[in-house]
């Protein structure tokens, strides 16, 4: 066995880099969901994290004292109080995709739990979490703005013909009278 290499676990190094990945993760993402394993077997598991990668998002079992000490002065701060037990953390750029499918996941089991969550540094609790899941996903918004935006266009467009459609009804009309 090497020194200073726990037979298992991590050593130092692997436990500074991945309070540094965390610490990333936490300062770069819109929404952090803490959820709690409550015995999901490795096809739950496997379901879920194709779901959430699907939506962009990232699923990722983390250390609690880790991830608390990867959350110290981030927006994400504020989700230390729900890191206890087994726990794991779902995180998107999107502020609603990680909520969203970790949610609606939860209503097909009884073994995944969301313990709360935190989005731009507010935290949210279990209701919050749900709430959250209910929004629209950015490309939604971003699909009914450019809807809303359209809409307009394809009118302005109707209107500028449609003089010129009277017009030339207008002409024909006056073109079959001296006919």
């Amino acid at each position: 066995m090497r020194p200073h290499v726990k037979e298992y676990g991590m050593d130092r190094s692997q436990k500074a880099d991945s309070v540094a990945a965390l610490n990333a993760v936490f300062n770069e993402v819109g929404v952090v969901v803490v959820t709690r394993n409550l015995g999901l077997t490795v096809a739950q598991s496997t379901v879920l994290r194709g779901k959430i990668r699907e939506a962009g998002a990232t699923f990722k079992v983390a250390k609690n004292r880790l991830a608390k000490i990867a959350a110290k002065e981030t927006p994400c701060e504020g989700i230390a109080d729900f890191l206890t037990g087994p726990t794991a953390l779902a995180w998107s750029i999107d502020p609603v995709a990680a909520a969203k499918v970790v949610v609606d996941f939860a209503k097909t089991t009884d073994k995944i739990e969301i313990v709360g969550g935190v989005i731009g540094g507010v935290v949210l609790d279990v209701d919050g979490v749900k709430a959250l899941a209910t929004m629209p996903s950015l490309d939604e918004l971003r699909a009914k703005l450019i809807g809303l935006v359209q809409a307009p266009a394809t009118k302005l467009a109707q209107l500028s013909t449609a003089p010129a459609a009277k017009l030339a009804r207008v002409f024909a009309a006056y073109a079959d009278k001296a006919a």
